[in-house]
C-alpha cells in the first residue's frame, strides 16, 4: 500500500503527520488545520502520544470543525489527566463537538480501523514513569492479510472451495502482518527490534551532536541523537526512514550533512527522508524530502 504522509514536526513548537489512506492523524500540534484545511475531514481517527503541548494543541481547531456523531475517534495514553482534562474543556469550550469520542489505551493495545488494519500502541520512556504507567506512547500501524497455506497453493479453485467447506477457513488460511508504518513519538532511542520488518518508520531526531546537546537541560524528557538513530536502524530491517522533530537550533545544511555523514557512516542505503524544522512537508516519502 502506497501512503501518503503530510507532516510538520519541529520540536518543542508541533509535531503532527496526516496519513491520507487510512483517514489517520499522529499527534495533533499546532498548525494541522492551516496545513490540512478541508482535507483533515478525512480523518476519522487520531493517536496522540504524550501530553506535551507541541503534539496536541491543535486538537481544539481539528475538534471544533471536524466533530460528527461518533468521530474523529482520539486515543491516548490512559495515564494523561492533562488530556482528559483537554477533553473537559473541549466539550464545555465548544459544545457542539460532544460527538467526539475520545479513548485512552495502553501498551500493546490494538485498535482496528479498517477490517485489515490495525494500530498498537508502543509505550516508550520519553516520560519516566513506573512499568504499570501509560504516559508516553509510539505506534504501529499494521496490516493483516489472509493467505492461503502452502499446502493448498497448488489446487484448482474449485477444489479449494471444497477444501475450505471442508476443514474451515481458520484452518486454510494463515494470517500475514505487515507493518506499513511505524512512528516512535518522542522517545529516546531504544527496543529498535519492534519496528523491525517496517516499510516506513517515523522516528524523532531531536539532536543531532553528541550528548552534550541535552546537557543544559537535565530535567527534560528524554529525546533521540540523530547519530544513534541511525544506528539503530542500520541494525534492523526497514525499507524507509522518515526523520523529524529536529531542534531549530540547527540550520537545514547542518541537519543533511549530519544525516549524510551518519548514513555512510553505519552503512545506511535505504531511502531516508527529512522533515525539517519550520517545513509542512505534503508528502514526506516524496524523493525531494530524501537524503538518499
Amino acid at each position: 500500500m502506497q501512503l501518503t504522509i503530510t507532516g510538520y514536526s519541529t520540536a518543542l513548537f508541533s509535531t503532527w503527520y496526516f496519513i491520507e489512506e487510512l483517514g489517520l492523524l499522529l499527534d495533533c500540534g499546532d498548525g494541522l488545520m492551516a496545513g490540512l484545511l478541508q482535507k483533515s475531514r478525512k480523518i476519522t481517527h487520531a493517536f496522540l502520544t504524550h501530553p506535551d503541548r507541541d503534539h496536541l494543541t491543535g486538537l481544539l481547531q481539528f475538534n471544533q470543525l471536524n466533530a460528527r456523531a461518533g468521530f474523529p475517534i482520539i486515543y491516548y495514553p490512559k495515564d494523561c489527566g492533562s488530556i482528559r482534562a483537554l477533553e473537559l474543556f473541549s466539550k464545555q469550550f465548544d459544545p457542539h463537538v460532544s460527538g467526539t469520542v475520545w479513548n485512552p489505551i495502553i501498551d500493546r493495545e490494538k485498535v482496528w480501523i479498517r477490517k485489515d488494519i490495525y494500530v498498537q500502541a508502543i509505550k516508550n520512556s520519553h516520560v519516566t514513569c513506573t512499568p504499570d504507567v501509560n504516559k508516553s506512547l509510539g505506534y504501529k500501524v499494521v496490516q493483516v492479510r489472509q493467505k492461503l497455506k502452502p499446502e493448498y497453493l497448488h489446487l484448482p479453485p474449485l477444489e479449494i472451495k471444497k477444501m475450505i467447506e471442508s476443514v474451515g477457513k481458520e484452518n486454510a488460511y494463515w494470517e500475514q502482518e505487515t507493518i506499513l508504518l511505524a512512528y516512535s513519538g518522542d522517545s529516546p532511542v531504544e527496543n529498535f527490534d519492534q519496528w523491525e520488518g517496517a516499510k516506513v518508520l517515523i522516528h524523532e531526531a531531536t539532536f543531532i551532536g553528541a550528548d552534550q546537546d541535552t546537557a543544559s537541560i537535565p530535567h527534560a524528557n528524554r529525546h533521540s541523537i540523530l547519530e544513534q538513530v541511525l544506528e539503530a536502524v542500520s541494525k534492523i530491517r526497514v525499507e524507509n526512514l522518515v526523520l523529524g522533530h529536529f531542534s531549530s537550533r540547527y540550520s537545514d545544511s547542518q541537519i543533511d550533512e549530519a544525516i549524510r555523514s551518519g548514513c555512510q557512516k553505519f552503512g545506511l542505503t535505504i531511502p531516508v527522508r527529512r522533515v525539517l524544522p519550520g517545513r509542512m512537508v505534503k508528502n514526506v516519502l516524496d524523493e525531494s524530502c530524501g537524503i538518499q
